[in-house]
């Protein structure tokens, strides 16, 4: 562990982010100081043990953040630079260059502040929501600006390690541009597409299938919260939902016309640019490597999924990822698991012959 990160570290915001940084360093030997402006939220990571109530310490941080919702990162990052003059604030609100501007307009010493964020989350928020080992393998970002005093990155970057995470730098507007692509806008299409079981008259989401719940799942977030981070970060979201409308119009004018020239490529060209786009997506360790899937039918009892598990660990076969679904109307689960290609007939052989049902 880096010793550029020293106590006592104090935690303003005990929401899920907020608890889970406090349960982390509690657990790493650091004395956590908390604070919320909800007595109740403080109060309950104080009992998770997080941290201690800021009440109950009069001891000066060297280490602030700020875990508060993006409209008032900006206050409260100033608020903590005037009360602690010696101290290193930085926070981790999704958006990264309002706050920064915003702390610019007010005069405020940035060469103590230095914003990150964690690429981490839950769908539902709250201290009860914390996990100590919510970061860990996932991005920790660190937006330097140029003018934060020496040592400030490696003290952020001592956090973000220490509760598990790998630190990527980036500047604030490269930052906001990259999260508009890869967080907001999914998160828009996501809530829109989840909008329309609303009207659902044939109750056909009871037929749902692994794909409607993959690309409806962060639908259920706190609505509150992101239109907090959209009103941030608006004007890079935007021009990607503008290209994003073209495209589903082009296809949409496609399927209304298949049997005019081009109509069926058109969706074809699309399918497929999409298919390249995922292969961009980082796999297991950071890798972009395609997996083979064996779609194993589980049944829905007690010690199924341990016998499956130890099978795939005696057949001497790695598994890269898992995932499970539910066959609707039946007692039974279908467990998706990922090898590699060259794995793919070998798991299966050995499956089959430990009586499992492979789904072809």
């Amino acid at each position: 562990m880096s010793h550029a990160l020293t106590g006592p570290v104090r935690v303003i915001g005990t929401g899920l982010l907020g608890t889970s940084i406090g349960l982390g360093l509690t657990r790493a030997g650091f004395e956590v100081q908390l604070s919320d402006a909800s007595p109740n939220n403080e109060r309950l990571a104080h009992e998770l043990r997080a941290g201690i109530p800021i009440a109950q310490t009069s001891a000066a941080p060297s280490l602030v953040v700020v875990c508060v919702p993006p409209d008032v990162t900006a206050a409260v990052i100033a608020e903590q630079l005037e009360l602690w003059p010696e101290a290193l604030v930085t926070d981790v609100a999704s958006v990264k260059l309002q706050p920064l501007e915003q702390l610019r307009e007010r005069g405020s010493d940035l060469s103590r502040y230095l914003g990150g964020h964690p690429m981490a989350g839950r769908e539902t928020g709250g201290p009860l929501s914390a996990r100590a080992d919510l970061f860990i393998g996932r991005p920790w970002v660190i937006t330097p600006h140029g003018g934060e005093r020496e040592g400030a990155m490696e003290t952020v970057r001592a956090l973000a390690e220490l509760l598990g995470s790998n630190t990527v730098t980036l500047d604030a507007r490269a930052h906001d541009e990259s999260v508009a692509l890869i967080s907001h806008t999914p998160q828009i299409v996501s809530s829109l597409l989840a909008a329309r079981l609303v009207d659902d008259e044939h109750n056909a989401a009871a037929l749902a299938g692994q794909g409607l719940r993959d690309v409806t799942r962060i639908a259920a977030s706190d609505d509150n919260l992101w239109v907090q981070i959209l009103a941030a970060n608006g004007p890079r979201v935007a021009p990607i939902l503008r290209a994003l409308e073209q495209d589903i119009s082009e296809v949409a004018a496609a399927l209304e016309q298949l049997e005019a020239d081009g109509s069926r490529l058109l969706v074809a060209e699309r399918m497929r640019r999409g298919a390249e786009g995922v292969q961009r997506i980082p796999g297991k360790h950071g890798g972009r490597r395609q997996f083979a899937t064996v779609t194993v039918l589980v049944e829905d009892r007690p010690g199924q999924l341990a016998k499956l598990f130890a099978d795939i660990e005696h057949s001497n076969i790695n598994l890269e990822d898992l995932r499970m679904d539910h066959s609707q109307g039946a007692e039974v689960g279908l467990v998706e698991v990922s090898v590699l290609p060259e794995a793919r007939a070998t798991l299966t052989e050995a499956l089959e012959a430990q009586g499992w049902r492979i789904a072809q």
